[in-house]
């Protein structure tokens, strides 16, 4: 298997339809034989370069803006909650104007069937719900996903925060999206797979083996993910997340023979999905 690292290759060549405009812009990784790209760019100064309608799905998991000096639980312990610069709490209009300017740039370059994953706790969801409708996705599914290992409720103020939100669009109402539904009722023992992600079906967090390289503050399990791509992609599409972290949206797609590209302006974390690529087998 051949890698390129920090190369001059400017062509996602697995696809015709999809190639970088300006010829500066190199990949940090390039996986030839599997089809995979990571960029080490902001996301808005990546989306621009993309042309129109060339992506089967996009699953991102963008901040979420919870960083605001509060605390949490973590091994027994109280700890910030506090992740980094780029999860710092925002005003409601500066987050909405965020994800309003990525999410029409997300639309712009999916393909006329193609569809977008975005997941979120009650800080970002509901600005990302709304967006959405101004931008004339269609809403096919909101996925809670039931956590089955929540933080502790240290403050006992609030019901023990449980879940996070998958909410799932195609680009226009007459998007003719992909679901494979016969193939999900598979895994969820012959009954038709609900949007609520619970009981046989719950999952557990990111564990060890999945951060055995390191891990991302907001770091998806793959179960996740996977269920997500599985459900609303074919072997052989391309994948976009536009904010990657630590890997695990394009880890998914190598084991289940989608092309990926990834982005994130976090060259820790894409050391770190770097590691990873390079040691899953598809």
């Amino acid at each position: 298997m051949k890698y390129y690292f920090n190369n001059d290759l400017n062509i996602f060549d697995f696809d015709v339809q999809l190639k970088i405009a300006e010829s500066n812009i190199s990949p940090f990784y390039y996986d030839i034989e599997n089809n995979i790209k990571l960029y080490n760019l902001d996301t808005f100064s990546f989306l621009p370069h993309i042309p129109d309608n060339c992506v089967d799905l996009i699953f991102a998991d963008p901040p979420y803006f919870l960083s605001s000096g509060g605390i949490t639980c973590s091994s027994g312990k109280k700890v910030s909650v506090d992740k980094g610069e780029w999860d710092k709490s925002r005003h409601i209009e500066s987050i909405h104007d965020f994800n309003k300017k990525w999410l029409l740039e997300s639309k712009r370059i999916l393909k006329p069937n193609g569809t977008i994953w975005v997941c979120g706790t009650f800080h970002n969801i509901f600005s990302v719900g709304f967006a959405l409708q101004e931008l004339s996705f269609k809403i096919l599914n909101n996925i809670v996903w039931e956590k089955q290992d929540p933080p502790p409720n240290l403050t006992q103020k609030y019901f023990t925060h449980a879940s996070e939100h998958l909410i799932w669009a195609s680009k226009t109402k007459h998007s003719k999206h992909t679901f494979n539904y016969d193939m999900l009722k598979t895994i969820s023992n012959g009954e038709p797979m609900k949007s609520v992600w619970r009981d046989i079906w719950k999952m557990p967090s990111a564990n060890n083996s999945e951060k055995v390289f390191g891990k991302h503050p907001t770091q998806k399990p793959e179960g996740v993910i996977e269920r997500a791509i599985l459900a609303s992609s074919n072997t052989g599409d391309l994948v976009f997340d536009p904010f990657c972290g630590s890997g695990t949206t394009g880890v998914v797609c190598k084991k289940q023979n989608r092309k990926f590209v990834g982005i994130d302006n976090n060259i820790e974390y894409l050391n770190i999905a770097e590691k990873r690529l390079a040691s899953t087998s598809n």
